[in-house]
């Protein structure tokens, strides 16, 4: 465990070395380290109440995680695993929440932390290379150096309906749900949206409301979570190698803590893909689904359409009136975020759990009284989105960031993001993203200790060598954008629309958001970078 810095950045610091934004899994990392190891003064800005980012605000019924939480939490501190007892593979959200908790009180982090309290801007000052920052309460803050942890799915996506203000019920949003929660009990609930927040708050709050009506937008592929506790032999093994386990999660594909498979689903019979599948189904989990069972469902069609079809099989199987399970069963490629659920899809043989098909039956408008679609008026006491997020860059450009010569990060990325490694940005220097567009299309923890970490490198590198600024050069960021775009058209993801390239949100430009070469491509290329004197990246002249 790291020593303990004495003092290093308080709430009333106005003049510090480094603004962190956000206090979920990545920015209480980047608060630690760079505080608590480095010895910096830092201070933290959160517009919650408390730590835990999306974790804080993701309250709705069934919240959980889809990755397997041995994969799923920090590894820095190996002290902190051994303590911290998970009660499931796939942890609800309070757990999560009380985990980030345990973790801002073991490491004193919350003296440094503003909370309830947003960053309104932050301009970088090129006579003293630091950025001057507003917060929503009016403070002032000159910081060095700006690190954001904003997070990937944090900014919350309401579709543009017509009429959603004047709904005379309750509206909620999953991202957003009431701290005190709801009681739903026998209540007639609409539901908008069947993404993974979706498939989980319908799947949960069916047994207790009185109307379930599910306005499905699209069907969805997805496995069964297979919900329990840690096999004690699996903690066994990463406790026997546990600097062993978490360098094999780095330099894996997806960081997920399971064996890839690199077998091609064509290269075996028919009946053993399905046997594959079959196992891969009881087990659980939807990366695991997806990348365990072969190593070509991403990129080749027809392994792809292999995982779909038996999934396809499944839903026919699970779902009792064959009108529902067409409606429910997709057919364009499975090349989205691979889901997993809790009974979902039996979720709809109950009695008192209809669905929209939205394709067939699309919305008008919302009245005072429910939702209006083409064929009737649905009548609810409730409506709940579960639409989702304006992923990766909608909490970056609803700051106001001017970097040099006052351009604003919302031009620059008014055709779509760009960045290098999904760390820095051409003109915008001194500012570091954790997981911003460009950056790895992994598991996110090991992912955040990573850039953490190589943040951390290069904020020393400048301060050792009493060297004003650090800042990507544009030919670099060219390159990288132009690698990432080839790496992911190899790939079957570009090829459907989802928030992994920004088609959720009416007119974001659609792009490519995530580097598609794996976890350990991407920590071979930080490495690359570092060992060759900061390669791509310009330092600044000593200051004076």
């Amino acid at each position: 465990m790291d020593q303990l810095a004495n003092s290093n950045g308080s709430a009333n610091d106005t003049e510090v070395d480094v603004v962190v934004i956000g206090s979920g899994f990545a920015g209480l990392y980047a608060l630690h380290k760079l505080r608590n190891g480095l010895g910096l003064k830092v201070r933290s800005f959160d517009d919650a109440s408390g730590v835990g980012g999306t974790w804080y605000w993701n309250r709705y019924p069934g919240a959980r995680s889809d990755t397997e939480v041995t994969a799923y939490c920090y590894s820095f501190d190996r002290e902190l695993f051994d303590e911290w007892k998970w009660t499931e593979r796939y942890p609800r959200q309070h757990e999560i929440l009380g985990y980030l908790n345990h973790v801002a009180d073991r490491f004193d982090l919350r003296r440094s932390i503003t909370f309830g309290t947003t960053i309104e801007s932050a301009w970088f000052d090129e006579t003293t290379n630091r950025w001057d920052i507003k917060t929503s309460k009016g403070e002032r803050i000159s910081a060095q150096f700006v690190v954001a942890g904003v997070g990937l799915l944090s900014s919350t996506n309401y579709p543009d309906i017509k009429g959603r203000d004047i709904f005379a019920g309750d509206v909620y949003h999953t991202a957003r749900w009431p701290q005190e929660g709801l009681d739903l009990t026998g209540k007639r609930v609409g539901v908008i949206g069947t993404g993974s927040s979706g498939t989980q708050v319908i799947a949960e709050i069916a047994p207790q409301v009185g109307q379930l009506v599910v306005f499905q937008r699209r069907p969805q592929y997805s496995v069964p979570a297979q919900h329990g506790p840690i096999p004690q032999q699996v903690l066994a093994e990463i406790k026997a190698d546990y600097d062993g386990y978490w360098e094999s999660v780095r330099r894996s594909i997806t960081a997920f803590g399971f064996a890839e498979s690199d077998v091609p689903a064509m290269s075996v019979s028919e009946e053993e893909r399905e046997a594959v599948f079959e196992k891969a189904w009881n087990i659980g989990g939807g990366f695991r689904y997806m990348f365990a069972t072969f190593g070509d469902i991403g990129v080749d069609p027809a392994a792809n359409e292999a995982a779909a079809s038996f999934i396809r099989n499944k839903i026919k199987e699970i779902v009792k009136d064959p009108k529902t399970a067409e409606a429910l069963t997709p057919h364009d490629l499975y090349a989205r975020r691979p889901l997993c659920d809790d009974g979902y899809f039996a979720t709809f043989n109950c009695d008192n759990v209809s669905l929209v098909d939205l394709q067939v039956e699309p919305i008008q408008e919302i009245t005072p009284k429910g939702i209006l679609t083409s064929a009737r008026e649905y009548e609810l006491d409730v409506l709940v989105f579960a639409t989702g997020f304006d992923a990766v860059t909608g909490n970056y450009v609803k700051i106001d960031i001017r970097g040099r010569n006052g351009q604003k990060l919302r031009d620059e990325w008014s055709e779509g993001p760009r960045a290098h490694l999904g760390l820095a940005i051409s003109g915008f220097p001194n500012l570091f993203m954790i997981f911003g567009p460009m950056g790895p299309f992994t598991n996110q923890p090991p992912a955040h200790e990573v850039q953490v970490d190589w943040i951390a490198d290069a904020i020393e590198h400048v301060r050792r060598n009493s060297l004003g600024s650090i800042e990507v050069n544009r030919a670099a960021e060219d390159d990288w954008v132009s690698e990432c775009n080839q790496i992911a058209h190899s790939t079957l993801f570009p090829k459907v629309d989802s928030w992994i390239n920004g088609a959720n949100v009416p007119g974001k430009p659609v792009s490519v958001m995530f580097y598609m070469a794996g976890m350990g491509a991407y920590v071979d290329r930080l490495e690359q970078v570092v060992a060759n004197d900061y390669e791509g990246f310009a330092v600044g002249a000593p200051t004076v």
